[in-house]
């Protein structure tokens, strides 16, 4: 059977500051700020800050939704698996095309700084008809390129956007700071002449909130973060740090530039250009020669649409490939290329810039995308109350919504409050996007999904339906996400009893015998347990190929305690079957049974603990291992998580080759590492200095979590070091 392609988790804090970074800024920075300015006038610097500030709460609805779930498709997946499939249908369907219209409102601003650069100026004339086409084309061009960036790899891709980033924040560093110096010797009858009056004469408080409603498309990044969460290393870590960063740099930049902007230009000047920034830097840099700072200013603009443009491809492509996942739009949309990239979901979202680039004006193409982000960060706040009113235990954040429920309830008034200020038209293409997402709904995706949201575990608890599956696939999530720093699996294992029981005993002898172990440790009573733990076998008890796992959380335990059952003859499994187990996924018999309570209090941490050792009997050879491993030590060491387990395929690809023909002794191991065992044609060998490694052979290295990150990197994946 071909074995399912997955995301390849190579991205850390650093590309996720740099995604979000470079999609917030470009057009919010280099293009928006003379249409603000004609909104709302003088009070642009102030419509940056509010609309940063108003980000906060859908900032930490995404930040809690993504390290709870972190997949492909971001703000489609969120709402998907908390409303239901009908919703996320008109979520993916609209947030893929915002994302598609604000990266390309950001390629076609490459041409509107081009124009205004020395150098090139002179063959592109500003404000003609020609002008805006060679716009358009080359935006079209450029978004080929990133196209075949993007289908190569997303760590080579954000590789590019972190260069991209670091060139873009060097430039508006110089720009702000020589911009407040030269604003700070103005007298105040200039700066009167350039900011008042503060709001638009015409427009008013009306004009205040729709550009902070247009600005809105500025902070899009965040959306573009979460949607490639599946391929961050350490989600729960690197996307709230990386994320605050990037919102917290932005939102500075934003209102200190744009102050900068109209201080040096006035209102007037700055609405009327194609490049604002370019001309606030014609003024602010005429002391540099043949016009040098118009071209760093250029090139920083041309860095900022560049990185919006490539991030944005790579984040909207995820939207196709979640949705081919789930069966709501057609498989062929999430196949994986050689690249593991979704290269037809690229391509689609490619061609789709492409039509948007060519058909549709600029103004436009910025209010259209800003509405549908306000509608979907509306929803992500939904999702965190469904979420948490659901009560799933496997719904395990490592953020969470502070001052919950009243901040997403404000998220969520807020986004509403904003999408009426936008005006019928972007209102019009709200609701058109949501019909057309029910349409296809109805038409295409109801008949192929059976699964329903979060929001039918509320109705659960009054009695109604609820979807079974949905608990499964977030219990794979967190087996997926593994331990936390602060989970002490390490400690559990460590004082775990290692129990060997016979075929004669059966399972329910084996379940007495742990129960007994775990009573005399916690003063819980013997039979109460063996009782709950059979009961168990009906209900909450997790099969992994020949592995039971039975687990209680109980009153009176102050910690976790851990009993590791082996039976190398195996146990029979009809007390099982008699118990109500479900042995349709397990073998035909049981080597290996693990009994694991925890205080009632401790949700997550138990289900953590729970997932990785639920994670251990799926490697390769464990079984054979488990069964002929004879010191108990080395039984607990076989249960190790990954930072301390590495299991080799030798001569899978050319980083393993270069170990085929070494002697065992000879393995250049970094110290507090050793190697543990060696498996060849499904016999294993105790690895001794002479054995000599053959192509084909699985090798397992135990050791200190340093030493196995070192030699995941030398042999598995050398391009994820930052």
């Amino acid at each position: 059977m071909e074995k399912k392609k997955k995301l390849r988790k190579t991205l850390g804090l650093w590309d996720v500051y740099a995604i979000a970074t470079g999609a917030m800024f470009s057009s919010g920075f280099f293009l928006l700020p003379a249409i603000v300015v004609t909104s709302t006038g003088s009070a642009a610097t102030l419509a940056y800050l509010i609309a940063g500030l108003l980000m906060v709460p859908a900032a930490f609805a995404m930040l809690e939704l993504a390290t709870a779930l972190p997949r492909a498709g971001g703000a489609y997946y969120f709402i998907d698996r908390s409303l239901g499939p009908a919703v996320g249908t008109i979520a993916g369907l609209g947030t893929w095309l915002s994302l598609v219209l604000k990266s390309a409102f950001a390629l076609v601003g490459i041409g509107a700084y081009l124009a205004v650069m020395p150098g090139t100026g002179g063959f592109i004339e500003p404000g003609t008809t020609s002008t805006l086409w060679f716009m358009k084309l080359l935006a079209v061009a450029l978004t080929g390129v990133f196209v075949l960036v993007n289908i190569v790899g997303a760590k080579e891709s954000t590789r590019l956007q972190k260069l991209l980033v670091a060139g873009l924040l060097c430039v508006l560093a110089l720009f702000i700071g020589e911009g407040l110096w030269q604003v700070s010797a103005m007298g105040s009858e200039e700066m009167a002449d350039r900011h008042l009056p503060f709001l638009h004469t015409d427009n008013g408080i009306h004009g205040l909130f729709v550009a902070v409603g247009v600005v809105f498309v500025s902070y899009a990044g965040l959306t573009k973060v979460a949607s490639v969460s599946e391929e961050v290393r350490k989600p729960e870590r690197d996307l709230p740090l990386g994320v605050f960063m990037a919102l917290i740099t932005t939102t500075l930049a934003y209102v200190l530039g744009v102050f900068v902007m109209i201080s040096l230009l006035g209102q007037e000047d700055l609405s009327s250009g194609y490049a604002p920034v370019a001309d606030a830097a014609a003024e602010l840099f005429d002391w540099l020669p043949g016009g040098a700072g118009v071209t760093l200013v250029g090139i920083a603009a041309l860095f900022a649409f560049i990185s919006t443009g490539n991030a944005g491809i790579l984040a909207a492509s995820r939207y196709p490939l979640a949705m081919a996942r789930d069966h709501l739009v057609p498989v062929a949309l999430g196949r994986l290329g050689r690249f593991h990239t979704p290269t037809v979901g690229i391509g689609v979202t490619g061609v789709t810039m492409v039509v948007f680039i060519v058909a549709l004006p600029l103004a436009d193409v910025a209010k259209l995308g800003s509405t549908f982000n306000l509608l979907v960060f509306g929803l992500l706040n939904l999702a965190v109350i469904v979420m948490r009113e659901s009560r799933l235990e496997s719904y395990d954040p490592s953020f969470r919504v502070p001052l919950y429920p009243w901040l997403p309830v404000l998220g969520m008034l807020i986004s509403g409050l904003l999408i009426v200020e936008m005006g019928w038209m972007s209102i019009s293409f709200s609701l058109a996007v949501i019909v057309l997402g029910l349409l296809w709904y109805l038409r295409y995706a109801r008949p192929r999904v059976e699964r329903s949201g979060a929001s039918h575990y509320i109705f659960a608890r009054l009695g109604r339906y609820r979807h079974p599956g949905l608990r499964a696939e977030f219990w794979e999530i967190i087996k997926e996400k593994g331990l936390r720093d602060d989970d002490p699996y390490d400690e559990i294992l460590h004082r775990a009893a290692v129990i060997e029981v016979d075929r004669e005993d059966g399972l329910r002898g084996a379940i007495n015998k742990a129960a007994a172990n775990l009573a005399a440790r916690t003063a819980l009573a013997a039979d109460e347990l063996a009782d709950r733990f059979a009961a168990s076998l009906a209900g909450d008890a997790v099969v992994v190929g020949e592995v039971l796992l039975l687990h209680l959380r109980v009153a009176g335990t102050e910690h976790s305690e851990l009993v590791l059952v082996r039976c190398p003859q195996g146990l029979d499994l009809a007390y099982a079957a008699d118990r109500g187990l479900d042995d349709s996924s397990i073998g035909d018999e049981l080597y290996g049974l693990f009994f694991l309570i925890s205080p009632e209090q401790h949700g997550g941490h138990h289900l953590r603990v729970l997932a990785e050792l639920a994670a251990r009997p799926e490697d390769p050879g464990f079984i054979s291992s488990w069964r002929s491993v004879k010191d108990h030590t080395r039984l607990r060491e076989i249960l190790l998580r990954d930072a301390r387990f590495l299991e080799l395929f030798v001569g899978e690809d050319e980083l393993t080759e270069s170990l085929a023909g070494t002697r065992a002794a000879e393995i250049d191991l970094p110290p507090g590492a050793f190697l543990a065992g060696v498996r060849r044609s499904g016999e294993l060998l105790e690895p001794r200095g002479e054995t000599v490694i053959e192509p084909g052979d699985h090798i397992t290295i135990l050791g200190e979590e340093a030493a196995i990150e070192h030699l995941y990197q030398r042999y598995v994946a050398p391009e994820t070091v930052e």
